[in-house]
């Protein structure tokens, strides 16, 4: 067996410490299928007397984790430190730098600076391998680099947030709103205490960007990204969803517009109408699914756990294998120079379906008025729902859309938002018919 692969990593929260832990624990089986042993020496975090449950005394210890990786005894070092810029950027830099591969589960990150950082590990013939930075366990980066490499891709989307996915999922299962289960998400540590990157839509656009990239080889500016986030789901559109046939998930959904779009990409997270009886439309819980469509075998579906301790640790530990072998292919599937700068499709262009629920006074011409305001724009009416109470209570109207462009629906919208008998702003969502 040839010499061992020697390893430093940098933070040891959960996904830190459980990378640890499967270092010691397969040792053995590692080294077996990597064909060299990986040793583990030197390790860096802000607190060096945290129990993190595994025996940390035969590594060294460093403070400053930009100092252990410039200077540790080590051929990899695997940032888990997190953030897009400061101390992990710091890091990954500083073991290019210094000639030295780098593992890193970092979306933020790859997101913001994958490009700079790739362009790095180029010119110092390194690797800087994410795998763990999309979708947790699933291996999606690899699958579309890999194993759909004779594919031209032409579209990449799918679930890519768990905590998102398991609070739209218990707000169908139980009929509470968003913020009930929001909170007992956050008690039982699905949600982070501060949760905005998650419920807006920013943790699964940094997946997205990441995908799009490596699937189009395509050069992505993030800012591209269009992002919105699950605040305003309501229990009541969930149920108006399911009567409709549809389930509502946060989608990520990357298109590849091919000729006829001047190879415009699409590239947008939000809220969508999924059918229920497509594949997407079952996954629920924390799980992650990610759909890539391809000339040659079609649609592809990758689902399972997107994130936690030892998911991801399984994905840093899979690109650390791959390094040993000498088999790391380039970050995003070409090297940095040969990815292509592609127009993005505004997403006022984006032509669909669309969901509407106005909360409305039940009174004569209500429906009219609206109804109205839709013809003016151009957008037809494909479906509803309008229950009456009485003329003294609100009522909800919900729309189903026949196909019209976003700008149109976004002018009707802030229209009927002005007449006297529609109580708040609409709700919209994009009803995604074709995915998974």
């Amino acid at each position: 067996m040839t010499d061992a692969l020697t390893i430093a990593v940098a933070g040891l929260g959960t996904v830190g410490s459980e990378t640890v832990r499967l270092l010691q624990s397969g040792a053995e089986l590692l080294a077996a299928r990597a064909g060299r042993p990986l040793h583990l020496t030197a390790v860096s975090a802000r607190d060096r007397s945290r129990d993190r449950g595994v025996d940390l005394g035969p590594y060294a210890w460093f403070d400053d984790a930009a100092e252990m990786a410039a200077t540790a005894d080590c051929d990899v070092v695997v940032e888990l430190i997190g953030g897009s810029d400061g101390p992990a950027k710091r890091v990954c830099e500083a073991a290019l730098g210094a000639g030295r591969h780098v593992v890193t589960a970092n979306k933020a990150l790859i997101a913001h600076e994958g490009l700079s950082l790739a362009r790095m590990a180029d010119g110092a013939g390194k690797a800087l391998a994410c795998e763990a930075a999309v979708a947790g366990g699933i291996p999606i980066l690899k699958g579309l680099r890999e194993g759909l490499a004779a594919n031209r891709a032409s579209a990449v989307f799918g679930i890519l947030n768990g905590t998102c996915n398991y609070i739209l999922s218990e707000m169908e299962a139980t009929g509470q709103d968003f913020a009930e289960v929001l909170a007992e998400a956050q008690r039982l540590g699905y949600a982070e205490a501060d949760p905005a990157f998650d419920i807006d839509g920013v943790d699964a656009a940094h997946k997205l960007a990441i995908l799009a990239a490596i699937g189009f080889n395509a050069r992505i500016d993030f800012a591209d990204v269009h992002v919105e986030g699950i605040r305003q789901v309501s229990a009541a559109d969930i149920d108006y969803a399911k009567q409709l046939g549809y389930r509502i998930k946060l989608i990520g959904h990357a298109q590849h517009m091919g000729r006829e779009g001047a190879g415009q990409l699409a590239l947008r997270v939000g809220p969508a109408l999924v059918p229920l009886d497509r594949p997407l439309g079952g996954i629920g819980g924390v799980f992650n699914a990610v759909v890539v469509e391809g000339d040659a075998v079609g649609h592809v579906m990758l689902v399972g756990p997107g994130a936690g301790g030892g998911p991801t640790a399984s994905a840093v530990i899979a690109d650390l294998i791959d390094i040993a072998r000498g088999q790391a292919p380039p970050t995003f599937g070409v090297s940095a120079d040969r990815l292509t700068a592609h127009p993005v499709q505004p997403i006022e262009q984006r032509v669909g379906a669309y969901y509407i629920r106005a909360r409305v006074l039940d009174r004569p011409g209500v429906l009219a008025d609206i109804s109205a305001v839709l013809r003016d724009e151009a957008v037809s009416v494909e479906s509803l729902i309008q229950r009456g109470r009485s003329s003294a209570d609100p009522v909800a109207l919900v729309i189903v859309t026949h196909d019209a462009q976003e700008a149109a629906i976004s002018r009707a919208l802030a229209r009927i938002a002005t007449i006297d008998t529609v109580l708040e702003p609409p709700t919209v969502m994009r009803i995604e018919p074709s995915l998974g």
